[in-house]
Formats: C-alpha cells, sequence, structure tokens
C-alpha cells in the first residue's frame, strides 16, 4: 500500500502542507482575495487552492465545502464587529446610540478591517448562498447579543433597525461613496446617525 493510499483522503502530508496553522491561513487570505476579485459564484475550491499554493484536497481538509470556506472567510473578516455588544453596553444607557455607531464605523474607517469586509459584503450582495452565511453569522452573533442586551419587548427588531441605519450608511459612504457623505467628517456622521440608532435601540 502506497504513502497516498494509506493516507485518509483530503489529509494533508507533513511535506507539503507545511505547520497547519500556517497553511490553514494561507488558504483563507486566498479565499478572500478570490471571492474579492471572482465574486462567490465565480469562486471555485480549486481556484483558491491554487492561489494558495496547495493542493484541493486540502482546501477540502480544512474546511470542506466552498460554501464553508467562505463561511470561515466571513467570521475572520467580521471578528472585530463582533465586540460590538460589549462595547456599546459597557456604559450610560443614553450613549448607548453614540457608541454603536461609532464602533461600527470606526471598523470601516480601519482599512486593514474594510478591505476584508468590503470583499465577503460584495460576494453576499450578489449571491443567495452568500447571502445566507452571512445572514446566519450577523443574526446569531451580533443582532440577537445585542437584541439580548435591551429590556424591550420587540428587542430583535430594534437591533435590526439600529444595524440598517448602520450598515445603510456604511454602504453609501465605503461602498457606493456618494458625496459628499463619502468624505465628510466621522464625527459630523455620528452626530448625525447616533441619536436615529439611539431611539430606536432605547427609544419607549
Amino acid at each position: 500500500m502506497t504513502d497516498a493510499t494509506a493516507r485518509r483522503r483530503g489529509r494533508p502530508r507533513r511535506t507539503e502542507s507545511g505547520a497547519p496553522g500556517d497553511t490553514r491561513d494561507r488558504i483563507l487570505a486566498a479565499a478572500r482575495e478570490q471571492f474579492s476579485e471572482h465574486g462567490y459564484e465565480k469562486t471555485s475550491v480549486r481556484g483558491i487552492a491554487k492561489a494558495a499554493g496547495v493542493d484541493p484536497a486540502l482546501v477540502h481538509h480544512y474546511f470542506g465545502t466552498k460554501e464553508q470556506v467562505f463561511q470561515a472567510a466571513v467570521e475572520t473578516v467580521f471578528a472585530p464587529a463582533l465586540r460590538a455588544p460589549d462595547v456599546v453596553f459597557d456604559g450610560p444607557a443614553d450613549e448607548v446610540g453614540e457608541r454603536f455607531a461609532r464602533f461600527l464605523f470606526g471598523v470601516w474607517e480601519n482599512p486593514v478591517t474594510r478591505t476584508p469586509l468590503l470583499a465577503v459584503l460584495r460576494s453576499a450582495v450578489n449571491n443567495e448562498v452568500a447571502a445566507a452565511v452571512f445572514r446566519r453569522l450577523v443574526t446569531s452573533q451580533l443582532l440577537r447579543r445585542v437584541a439580548g442586551r435591551l429590556d424591550q419587548p420587540d428587542a430583535e427588531l430594534r437591533a435590526e433597525l439600529a444595524a440598517a441605519q448602520l450598515v445603510g450608511v456604511a454602504m453609501m459612504r465605503y461602498v457606493i461613496k456618494l458625496e459628499p457623505l463619502a468624505s465628510a467628517d466621522m464625527d459630523v456622521i455620528v452626530a448625525r446617525v447616533a441619536p436615529v440608532v439611539q431611539r430606536h435601540l432605547t427609544h419607549p
């Protein structure tokens, strides 16, 4: 029996994979680039593997299907925003709207977090499978956690409306780049948007 047949299908050889963590990170970085450049539908596991310089079996080994690769990419990219509930509710209740707006816009303002976030958003906007993955993550990891901190009977709706307000502004500013919003000072934007977000979250 050869090494290839003895080896479990999809499992990397030590000599071809390098450190597991490094290989996984390289595949994930390649996946984000491929989804950004080609979108979800035109990205393939084979293309991701080629961009990462590995065998396609390694992609399946570490992540599974293309949908699972995309989910891993989204989770990594969206990780900074998932800190929002802890940050937003750590302080006076009448300043929740401002903290929420400033925190999420801060994620968009940072080029390190904005670039990969734009990549996964473009895929999510153009493909229902990608959108479903993104929606599940946002709902379970962000909106439900925000809603859980609200003492209101319609907490989930409030959290979604607040997020919609912020995401809408972010899309117009960073994706569509509509002027004068795209070049407006961030403090001005926060001052205008925060009261609306505050009303969604806490107004009776």
